[in-house]
């Protein structure tokens, strides 16, 4: 890694600070349930649709009913019912109702006098913002980039810069913190930061990561020192 002092750390939400106490399979088992239809798809399957409708949607509902009426037309069957299991999806799932990750309070209570702090995240404000209060992080970031709607999505570089400007910093100074390579990582490589890796399941993707650690713990030894 490069040589100049890190003064500022970006982090991404969903999976690397904060996750939802009933998951998304669980409530896609229950909704298509409600629907009286057997499953026709996984949570995995709606995870790589995702970001295919945050360019062309501006709600999560909206999002989640445009994505599961085409995975519905692509198996062949009516988008109509696609939305159904949607709009039976959006009833169950409360964007509030989060835990934080092992590790992660530890992490930015150590963080919070020496860094600058940020969240670059892919959703919406009425989504991602109830995660943050309900995890308790609502006054522990001084800027949240909302990709997707305040800028392009990640991994866009657009994002991090947006953050980066607003904390007074620049990407030879900063990190980003995400379990995903395909967003985290290589939008970070994109905006010139240096990335840290912290997966939350493996990904075939063919980006490097700078760092890559198996906990959050790990960051309280300030890795890029």
């Amino acid at each position: 890694m490069t040589a100049t002092p890190v003064d500022t750390v970006l982090f991404d939400l969903d999976d690397t600070l904060v996750t939802y106490n009933r998951s998304t399979a669980e409530l896609l088992d229950e909704s298509f349930g409600a629907v009286g239809v057997d499953p026709f798809f996984s949570a995995e399957a709606y995870f790589s649709r995702y970001e295919e409708f945050l360019p062309t949607t501006d709600s999560m509902e909206a999002l989640r009913e445009a994505c599961f009426a085409a995975i519905a037309d692509d198996s062949g069957r009516d988008p109509s019912l696609g939305r159904d299991v949607a709009r039976a999806f959006n009833a169950r799932r409360d964007h509030g109702d989060v835990r934080l990750l092992p590790g992660a309070r530890d992490v930015l209570d150590a963080f919070a006098d020496e860094y600058r702090l940020g969240i670059v995240t892919n959703g919406p404000p009425d989504v991602q913002r109830p995660k943050l209060v309900g995890a308790g992080l609502d006054e522990t970031f001084e800027t949240v980039v909302f990709a997707g709607y305040d800028t392009e999505p990640k991994p866009k570089p657009e994002p991090f810069r947006r953050a980066l400007a607003a904390l007074d910093s620049s990407a030879d100074r900063a990190a980003h913190v995400g379990n995903s390579l395909a967003s985290d990582v290589a939008g970070a490589h994109a905006a010139g930061l240096r990335s840290v890796w912290v997966p939350a399941y493996e990904e075939s993707v063919d980006v490097t990561p700078h760092l890559r650690l198996d906990s959050l713990d790990e960051l309280t030894e300030h890795p890029w020192k």
